[in-house]
């Protein structure tokens, strides 16, 4: 832009507003390897990068002691039976890969990030990470030590103790989604443990390869011989996980003399199968889900009460829950809460204007813009659907229910999900 051009524009008029009309999911290509296990392609992309993801479904659900999922994930890149966890760092840095390893309530991954015409050297190190780790009791003893050690301090900090009191008390202090890690559950894990659920869970079929990036038919076919002449375990095919329907309490526990309190209300509102779950994610985003939500915008910017509210859905594979969080001066609790439910209140009651409801479908549109934005990112989106069973098409249908959705509708939700009586509630603090 030339300085002539510049001195035109009005700094005072912002940029026009411009929706997003033509959204979609780019659809990846599906094929199999040798053994059966499904890998998803995306291939988009003109930069010399790829990511490499394979996932297993071997979280809590399928536990046979409790934190071994999440120990058994960390402790992939510890040392392979050729190996040592140096010597397959080492390999991977110099040839500029990038590993990871996230694990969550139902699963496992191995992640690498790399350049393209680097992979044929870093398969197989990859395969081995995932085939042949060893599990050394050393490796371990470090992973427990830091784990307990970074406990201590998490359990300090209100918001952490209340999401714990608060998933507790939505499943129970047993079940996977409602367990919690203590010092004395890792203590318990043992090399043997994370062997045995690495072979129960890991290369079983029903685990899923995604590729990303700027791939050709020679990945497939590294890909092929190094996973693909493995033989897979079948699994057993379990029911789906029971979920309890403890009722809701309102329980407030004192954890510090800090000035503040951490504040958590939710409920349960089932799978992404939910037939209301488009319908509601909108809802939530309206009450709280961007900085322009009514919970910011009265709790936050004309009460004063708090830095920051927010509303939100955490979704697992068997099922999800709504919950409210912010952190609020100890002498603000009670009257954040009143606030809460009266916005809620307001929203069963009195229909969402268009320009607000305009608003939030520009903001998820965006969002959505966004999460299609390059190879890698796509992928994200393919696999967060097809983990969990949930068609592609679910995309569509989520953007066609953005577009359409009415504030009746809207209002017809939110009398049925934030029902006060529904609500579990958890303060933490002073």
């Amino acid at each position: 832009m030339t300085l002539k051009n510049r001195e035109k524009l009005n700094r005072k008029t912002p940029p026009p507003i411009h929706e997003v009309t033509n959204l979609i999911l780019p659809t990846p290509s599906v094929s199999r390897l040798d053994n059966g296990i499904q890998v998803y392609e995306t291939r988009m992309g003109t930069q010399d990068v790829m990511k490499v993801e394979i996932i297993f479904l071997s979280g809590r659900p399928h536990e046979h002691k409790h934190l071994v999922s999440r120990a058994t994930a960390r402790e992939l890149r510890e040392g392979t039976r050729l190996h040592t966890s140096a010597q397959l760092a080492e390999h991977v840095d110099f040839y500029a890969g990038t590993l990871q390893s996230p694990v969550n309530l139902d699963m496992g991954c191995l992640v690498m990030y790399c350049m393209t015409k680097h992979f044929p050297k870093l398969i197989p190190f990859f395969t081995e990470m995932v085939l042949e780790p060893v599990f050394p009791e050393k490796e371990l003893t470090t992973f427990i030590d830091n784990n307990i050690q970074n406990l201590a301090v998490e359990l300090t900090k209100n918001d952490v103790v209340a999401y714990r009191k608060f998933t507790e008390l939505m499943y129970g202090s047993e079940h996977p989604y409602g367990y919690n890690s203590t010092p004395e559950l890792y203590r318990a894990l043992t090399p043997d443990d994370l062997k045995k659920h690495h072979q129960e869970r890991y290369m079983s079929d029903d685990c899923l390869i995604f590729i990303s990036g700027k791939i050709d038919d020679t990945i497939l076919k590294l890909l092929n011989q190094h996973f693909g002449q493995h033989k897979v375990r079948t699994v057993e095919k379990k029911t789906p996980l029971s979920i309890p329907a403890f009722l809701p309490q309102k329980v407030k526990f004192k954890n510090s003399d800090t000035l503040q309190s951490s504040v958590r209300i939710g409920r349960q509102i089932g799978t992404r199968l939910n037939p209301d779950f488009n319908g509601f994610l909108i809802l939530n985003t309206i009450l709280g889900g961007y900085f322009g939500s009514r919970l910011m915008m009265n709790i936050r910017e004309d009460k004063g009460y708090t830095y920051g509210i927010h509303s939100a859905n955490d979704m697992m594979h068997h099922d999800g829950y709504f919950y409210i969080a912010s952190d609020v001066g100890n002498k603000f609790v009670k009257k954040t809460l009143v606030e809460i439910y009266k916005e809620m209140t307001i929203l069963q009651n009195d229909l969402v204007g268009a320009d607000e409801l305009k608003m939030v479908r520009n903001y998820l549109l965006g969002n959505m813009l966004n999460m299609v934005d390059g190879p890698f990112a796509t992928s994200d989106v393919i696999k967060s659907f097809t983990t969990v069973g949930v068609p592609l098409s679910h995309f569509d249908d989520f953007v066609d229910t953005l577009k359409h959705i009415t504030p009746e509708q809207l209002r017809d939700l939110a009398q049925k999900y934030f029902k006060r009586e529904d609500m579990f509630e958890v303060v933490v603090g002073g």
